[in-house]
């Protein structure tokens, strides 16, 4: 089954919305990439800017993205290009239940599907080396990588709300 997209962005009087949510493994060493910087981003103390993370994606993040304009999803990953890449996302894939974790995809999905909602959503991809390990510690490259997605972010989120301000309709 096709999941149709909507027309019509859902609008919102004033600043839009943004939900961080980052997911990951911390005790796997650089799976614990997306919670990391997570934590680094509520240090930062950023405005109007909700932060949430998890072990993985599950059907109740569904909830939580409907109620944002924006949304962006953050994960380790082993190839993705150094030190990280940001790329937009839209729904897709059948909703299902009996599943333990989910893509950012599914994610959006379910909450176009069941809630009526589609924010403007984002993947981005922190690149990791170690992942075979267990601890909470970061590989140098992952901190390094961490610590150059942080420095980005800032400005991406600002482009994202404050200029965009739309009326409600």
């Amino acid at each position: 089954m096709a999941v149709l997209m909507p027309t019509m962005p859902r609008l919102r009087a004033g600043r839009r919305k943004v939900l961080v949510l980052g997911y990951g493994n911390p005790g796997r060493r650089d799976d614990g990439l997306g919670p990391s910087f997570v934590e680094a981003l509520d240090r930062m103390g950023l405005p109007d800017v909700d932060l949430e993370s998890a072990y993985q994606l599950q059907a109740e993040d569904a909830a939580a993205v409907a109620d944002h304009d924006v949304v962006v999803f953050v994960d380790a990953h082993v190839s993705c290009p150094d030190p990280f890449e940001i790329r937009p996302v839209l729904p897709a894939g059948e909703p299902r239940f009996s599943t333990h974790s989910l893509a950012p995809e599914t994610v959006l999905s379910m909450a176009w599907k069941y809630l009526e909602a589609l924010p403007e959503a984002y993947v981005l991809a922190i690149r990791g080396e170690d992942f075979d390990g267990f601890g909470e510690e970061l590989s140098d490259r992952a901190r390094r990588n961490l610590s150059a997605a942080l420095g980005f972010i800032e400005k991406f989120l600002e482009e994202r709300t404050s200029s965009c301000e739309k009326a409600s309709t």
